[in-house]
Order: C-alpha cells, then structure tokens, then sequence
C-alpha cells in the first residue's frame, strides 16, 4: 500500500522530528519500505515524504515479493523480522533477479544479522532503533553512488582476465558474467583505480559506501569477502584480492589494469 502522511510515535527510531518544508518538488527516488511495523513505517513514510522520497510500503515478505514482480523501485528498504518469510530469505528472492539497493533494517548490536545481510547482497545496513535522519542520509549515500555510477559512459576497465564495463555496470572474467551487487561493483571498480595500489578500509568506505569507516564497521570486509567468493566460483587463481596487514586491500591479476 502507498500511505499518506500521518504523525505516530517513535516506535524503533530515536527521533521524530519531522524535516523542514523545502523548495524543492521533485521527487528525489522511489522506495519500498518492507517492515511489519506499522506506526513506525507510516511514521516513516511521513518522513520520507517530506524528504522528497515517494515512498510506499509492504509489512509482509511475500506480498513486497509479489509487489516487486510488477513495479521497480530506486530503493529498498527491508527489516529482518518480518511475517511470511524473513528478511534474509526475502532478500535472498530480491537478489535472484534485482540489483536494486537495499538497505537492511536489524537488532541494535546485532553483527551476526548485519553480516549476513551483506553476505547475502545488501548494500548497507541499519541497527534499530535509528534516527530517520540517519536512514535519509544512508539512503542517499546508496542513491548516489548508483547515480554517478549510471552516469559515468563508455569507460571499460581491464585487468588480466577481469573486465568491468561502466556503462552496463557488468563485469566479466574470460567472459563469464560476474553476478554483482551495485556495492560489489563499486568495490571492485574501485580497487581497480587506480591500479596497482592498497586501498585502505578508510578509502574504500567512503568511496563505496559514503560514509568515513569506523574501526567496529565489518561492511568492506564482508562485501570484499563477497567479492572474492564470487570470483573463485568462476574458477580462477589469476585474480585474487590481497589483504595488506595494516594498510588495506589490492587487486593482484596477471597484467596491470588500463582502460581502453
């Protein structure tokens, strides 16, 4: 269902101050809200609404699935703890054939549910109880990056038997399609710029995910975890993803990585 603004409690946020009005009337993106809890997604909705976000919203996991077989949506934004079926197993049908962002919604201190959603294709994650402030600036820092991504043309980025296309945000070993989340994308083209440098967790944070990287954040790890299992299921020890004690992560391939 698509909500109307209403005003409700701060159920699983820290703060429900509503933004400002601004000078601005065009909708920024479209997202899909999937919680069971109502006071708080309509709350939300009210939100993301006075953000500029259309927002509309599913508290059951099979329904957001049957919602996403007929409409596309710019953002997700997905709760572990849902009716039907779980968050986990939701994502798990997303990601069979959507590459659309998501955000997980998990338990405060909660590691083992934050990881595993990245594991699983998330783009990022959020401990409840959060403050909706938190959420918008996430959810943009997922929208941009998706953005400067698309609008980036014609560049192809190679390294041994690894291709990136920029354009199609497609990647490739020896012609293998590489099934990649728009996160894993991004890591991977950014350990391919420039070439032959560690890129530190610090880096990588907000050139990934745009945030600054904090010492008790596993994000990079898991989603270069990711990365790596990804490429060896291709089958190839040519290209491997180094971790440099105290300095970060490279790129190793067979021949330095160029553009053409």
């Amino acid at each position: 269902m698509t909500c109307q603004p209403k005003r409700y409690g701060r159920n699983g946020l820290t703060s429900v101050a509503m933004p400002s009005a601004q000078p601005q009337t065009v909708i920024n993106a479209s997202i899909l809200l999937i919680d069971d809890d109502q006071e708080m997604t309509e709350m939300l909705v009210e939100y993301l609404q006075r953000s500029y976000f259309s927002a509309t919203t599913e508290n059951d996991g099979l329904m957001a699935l049957q919602r996403l077989e007929k409409e596309r949506f710019d953002l997700i934004i997905l709760d572990v703890m849902l009716p039907s079926l779980d968050g986990f197993e939701v994502l798990k049908n997303i990601r069979k054939s959507l590459n659309t962002p998501v955000i997980m919604l998990t338990a405060r201190g909660d590691d083992v549910d934050s990881i595993l959603g990245l594991e699983l294709g998330a783009d990022d994650y959020l401990s409840k109880p959060f403050s909706p402030r938190h959420l918008i600036a996430r959810m943009r820092a997922v929208l941009r990056r998706t953005e400067r991504a698309q609008d980036i043309g014609g560049k192809i980025l190679s390294a041994g038997d690894l291709a990136l296309n920029t354009t199609t945000l497609s990647a490739s070993i020896r012609g293998t399609p590489l099934e990649l989340t728009g996160t894993e994308f991004r890591l991977l083209e950014s350990l391919m710029e420039p070439p032959g440098r560690t890129h530190s967790r610090e880096y990588l944070a907000e050139r990934v995910l745009g945030r600054s990287y904090s010492a008790y954040d596993r994000s990079i790890d898991t989603h270069v975890s990711n990365l790596r299992r990804k490429i060896g299921n291709i089958g190839t020890p040519a290209i491997e993803i180094k971790n440099i004690r105290g300095a970060g992560y490279l790129l190793i391939c067979e021949k330095k990585v160029g553009a053409r």
